[in-house]
């Protein structure tokens, strides 16, 4: 759930004195500041947070009155189109709401857009009134300004060959504003997977759910006018493992008085670090990476592998006599390579499976894990980690003796980072299963 823009909320003293114990005040809020689109522009921020008006009466019936009012001077810079019952003109509306009363939820509505002829930086404050159910009046303002600032993030490169697993990666947040009006006050959120930072900022709160792998930095104080580039130094400064294959690492970023976007949230709380404090210069030199808005996230493919090994299996029965097995399979490392691989099981000539591995997808019930073709049976290793080692459980009824196939395959990957195991032996990604007579 996104957090919406700080707001303003003026209550009178006397009012928040006589609300009853316990009871709630009554309240009304709105953003401090709000940016339109200029007349007719659909362009703009991608998942913006809507304008929120919210007021609070108790949950007793009865009617309040809203009330919306645009000062004299600014009639040609904003309007308010009217909905679900409300009376008034553009300059003023009136709405009959109850209690509990958003503009997200309830029909009546007084929406607030750019006049037609306004241009881009021209602002208005406009009045909202609440008039509650003992007649006490509560107000709240909104300053909307024509335009939006659009904050983007140079988004690091995808790197495909990497370096060693256990060096140190380092990165620079730089940050640009695309839109038609400053941006006035910056968030911004680093993210790390792994090793995490390798150092941390004065400057920037590292909440402790994330083991030091989160990052929230705020700067109210900066401005970064239409069409200006930024950068923040030191570097960030990344730290590897030494079982590490990939590596993700990721900014976001977001106007303040925006808020980080309607389907978007960050992390409250937090210590703060105790390394350099992060601080805008100006952008200098070329820039690698695409700018992207809202920010974006990359991988490292590290130069490392993982041995995975299949080991061979021998039964030995007469045709029709059952006997359980395990297929094993293990990682020899040095690298994490997640879910990487599956392990294919080819029963010899005439062996039956009866019994297979089975995985709970529902609170008591079951279905078969590996996949079948009729024949052979796939089952996905997940992720092992380098040392650890998984095996599959199969029950079968023999046939005559020979042999069948067990062999390991790269798992689909689904991603463009994804390069599998990187197997150096690949000897060891086959196996037999041999049947033989007990004589």
């Amino acid at each position: 759930m996104k957090r919406p823009a700080a707001a303003v909320l003026l209550l009178a003293a006397s009012l928040t004195a006589c609300a009853g114990d316990g009871e709630e005040p009554p309240s009304l809020t709105a953003p401090a500041v709000f940016y339109l689109r200029p007349q007719g522009d659909k362009a703009g921020v991608r998942d913006k947070m809507p304008y929120e008006l919210k007021a609070e009466d108790g949950d007793e019936p009865g009617v309040r009155m809203l009330a919306a009012d645009v000062p004299k001077g600014a009639r040609d810079t904003v309007v308010i189109r009217k909905y679900g019952g409300c009376k008034g003109s553009s300059a003023h509306v009136t709405c009959e709401v109850d209690g509990d009363y958003s503009n997200w939820a309830d029909a009546p509505r007084a929406k607030v857009v750019a006049a037609e002829g306004a241009k881009v930086g021209d602002s208005a404050v406009v009045t909202y009134t609440y008039i509650t159910k003992d007649g006490e009046k509560l107000t709240a303002r909104t300053r909307f300004v024509v335009g939006e600032p659009v904050v983007e993030a140079l988004a690091p490169e995808y790197e495909k060959d990497g370096p060693r697993p256990g060096a140190e990666l380092t990165d620079s947040v730089v940050v640009r504003n695309t839109g038609e009006v400053p941006v006035r006050g910056l968030g911004l959120e680093l993210s790390a997977s792994n090793g995490g930072f390798a150092e941390k900022y004065s400057n920037c709160r590292y909440p402790g759910f994330s083991r030091g792998y989160r990052a929230v930095c705020e700067f109210p104080g900066l401005t970064i006018g239409p069409g200006q580039t930024v950068t923040f130094r030191p570097a960030i400064r990344l730290r590897t493992k030494k079982s590490d294959m990939y590596v993700s690492y990721g900014k976001d970023v977001w106007a303040l008085d925006m808020g980080p976007g309607h389907y978007d949230t960050y992390p409250k709380g937090g210590d703060f670090g105790d390394g350099p404090k992060l601080e805008v210069t100006k952008a200098s030199g070329a820039t690698r990476g695409a700018f992207v808005e809202g920010g974006g996230s990359t991988y490292v493919v590290l130069d490392s592998y993982a041995d995975y090994e299949v080991s061979d299996v021998l039964l030995t029965g007469e045709p029709g006599d059952e006997r359980t097995f395990e297929i094993k399979v293990r990682n020899h490392g040095p690298a994490d390579a997640d879910a990487a691989a599956d392990v294919v099981f080819s029963p010899p000539f005439g062996m039956t499976v009866v019994k297979q591995p089975m995985e709970e997808y529902d609170d008591g019930v079951y279905q078969e894990y590996c996949e079948s073709n009729g024949y052979a049976y796939t089952c996905a290793v997940g992720d092992l980690k380098p040392g650890g080692s998984r095996s599959f459980e199969f029950t079968v009824t023999l046939g005559d003796p020979g042999e069948g196939f067990l062999s390991l395959e790269d798992a689909a990957g689904t991603s463009p980072w994804d390069v599998g195991r990187r197997d150096p032996d690949p000897d060891n990604d086959e196996a037999v299963i041999r049947v033989e007579g007990e004589g």
